[in-house]
């Protein structure tokens, strides 16, 4: 990987082999993760679960996930660590082993908390790098890196629906060689980072330093509440699709689990369309219009899904998914320029709380499901993006 990109280049330039294999790693880690929600219908019937007891199974990989992000980040934007991605991806590969044997739901337990510790390590140091392999192009290079996420997404319900709905819980055991190859290809961008790091990092002092000079601490205060309360609503709607809505799509349609699990597919595969678009239009129009229309732009079609046949409840569903997943990026970078020189902070807080808002959102969906009904759950989940009226508060901070 060293060899890849030569040192002598303007720290200006977009370095696209680095932003490509980011993105791989994050495609990688994310496909490990998103392996535990999509085999809960395995792991439902194998261990007979309630939805509260998924819930929990969530929540304790997304509270894991997410707690650790911003001191992650934190230390290691005065500390970097370029071998903490290898290591991340190490917890995920434990994490997948463990839940391929878990004889008890304890120890499943324990295999969420794994998966959660390999992704609080991975996200801030590789958001990091993808933001120093960026050139100016920051948007850009957020999406870049996401979009390699949200395939990983989108690629667990396959997995689960052509291997381990036929193998069995033992799938996703063999499925850990994935985690396997991660660590591979991180250690050689690890090994990129050490060598360039510093080259790329120095510009962003100064960066900082204009910034600071701009906006007051109270301003700053308020636009990162904001932003918070949108990736609030943002993540716990979310969180109905990703643990639920193969669920919704049995009960209320009386599909079959692979056809359940191919419909969540559409919705994946439409967040991360949605991801890629969100960044390159938030540096070309600003990302404060992104993230108004990506977070109050999708009511109408978050009203209509509930009351809609199957056939519509699929466009539907590719519709918000590829909006409302457009506001990640333009979010991060905002908040980045926020708080310039903090790029591993901001980038643990963003993701950690993405990852926590999803882990309250799915235990307390479930618990509302096992007392109501999980078409109540969407019913109900569908008037979360008025929060985005919120976007109103946000300061101006394009560069």
């Amino acid at each position: 990987m060293a060899q890849v990109v030569n040192t002598s280049r303007a720290a200006a330039e977009t370095i696209y082999p680095i932003l490509l294999v980011a993105s791989l790693g994050h495609f990688l880690n994310d496909v490990t993760q998103a392996l535990l929600p999509s085999s809960y219908p395995v792991l439902k019937t194998g261990f007979a679960l309630t939805f509260a007891q998924l819930g929990v199974l969530t929540f304790v990989y997304q509270i894991t996930a997410s707690i650790l992000q911003p001191f992650v980040g934190w230390f290691t934007d005065g500390k970097p660590q370029p071998y903490s991605l290898p290591f991340g991806m190490a917890c995920s590969c434990a994490g997948m082993l463990t839940l391929g044997f878990a004889p008890n739901y304890e120890v499943l337990v324990m295999g969420a908390a794994l998966l959660g510790l390999g992704s609080s390590i991975f996200h801030p140091e590789a958001s990091r790098i993808a933001r120093l392999a960026s050139g100016g192009k920051h948007g850009f290079a957020q999406s870049v890196f996401q979009v390699g996420g949200n395939f990983g997404s989108s690629l667990g319900p396959l997995l689960a629906a052509f291997f381990i709905l036929p193998h069995g819980q033992r799938g996703m055991a063999m499925l850990a060689s994935l985690a396997f190859i991660g660590i591979l290809i991180l250690g050689r961008l690890g090994r990129w980072y050490q060598i360039n790091g510093q080259r790329l990092r120095a510009p962003s002092k100064a960066a900082r330093k204009h910034q600071e000079q701009t906006l007051s601490r109270t301003r700053v205060g308020v636009a990162i509440a904001v932003l918070i309360a949108l990736i609030f609503s943002k993540y716990f709607y979310l969180a109905s699709f990703t643990s639920y809505y193969n669920f919704y799509l049995m009960d209320h349609f009386a599909v079959s689990e692979r056809t359940a699990q191919l419909c969540q597919f559409v919705f994946f595969a439409a967040v991360a369309v949605g991801t890629m678009i969100g960044g390159p239009v938030g540096d070309r129009i600003g990302r404060k219009k992104v993230i108004w229309g990506s977070i109050l732009g999708i009511l109408p079609f978050t009203l209509a899904l509930p009351h809609a046949s199957l056939e519509i409840t699929v466009v539907l569903s590719a519709v918000i998914g590829m909006v409302i997943a457009s506001a990640f990026s333009a979010i991060v970078v905002y908040a980045q320029e926020l708080m310039p020189g903090r790029v591993g902070m901001v980038s643990g807080l963003f993701f950690g709380f993405a990852f926590g808002m999803g882990g309250i959102g799915a235990a307390a969906l479930g618990a509302l499901a096992d007392r109501t009904s999980i078409e109540f759950v969407f019913q109900l989940c569908a008037f979360l993006p008025l929060i985005g009226l919120l976007t109103i508060l946000l300061p101006n901070v394009e560069n």
